[in-house]
């Protein structure tokens, strides 16, 4: 019940999208500001669609990469990259355009530490994908892309 207040909310205070108006910020500063909050709005959103999420932002030493979310959807534990794109530079196509094969590698071998720290020898897991499209001026549009690649 308080996910879905609480989505109520962010998806309310995003409904002219996601991306912060025109600023002297540095483009690379305004996309990480970007990114954060579509991160925030996909938390809310996948917690408003039973998702029990267990980290955010999940690094590990020594290792290029980082998974945005894990949670379990029922019994299974997913990793899930978040991609958001505001509009502004169509040129980079889709958001879960972005998700190459250097990345899907990437994110492999996080999850795959992210098991070992956790002592999680077996377990039932997939990746996907939540895409967010935010033009300005609009609500965001959400793609969820549930075993978007395989382990």
């Amino acid at each position: 019940m308080l996910a879905r207040i609480i989505f109520a909310l962010v998806h309310f205070a995003a409904r002219k999208g996601l991306a912060e108006e025109a600023s002297a910020s540095a483009p690379k500063q305004r996309a990480r500001r970007t990114g954060v909050r579509g991160e925030t709005y996909a938390y809310w959103y996948l917690r408003r669609h039973s998702y029990v999420l267990i980290a955010r932002n999940y690094t590990a030493p020594g290792i290029k990469g980082e998974i945005d979310l894990i949670g379990y959807d029922g019994p299974v534990l997913a990793f899930i990259e978040v991609k958001t794109r505001t509009g502004e530079h169509e040129e980079f196509g889709r958001p879960e355009d972005a998700v190459t094969p250097d990345k899907m590698h990437a994110l492999r071998r996080v999850a795959r530490q992210f098991l070992a720290e956790r002592r999680i020898p077996q377990a039932q897991c997939r990746f996907d994908v939540l895409a967010i499209e935010s033009p300005s001026g609009q609500p965001p549009v959400v793609r969820l892309h549930k075993a978007a690649f395989s382990a």
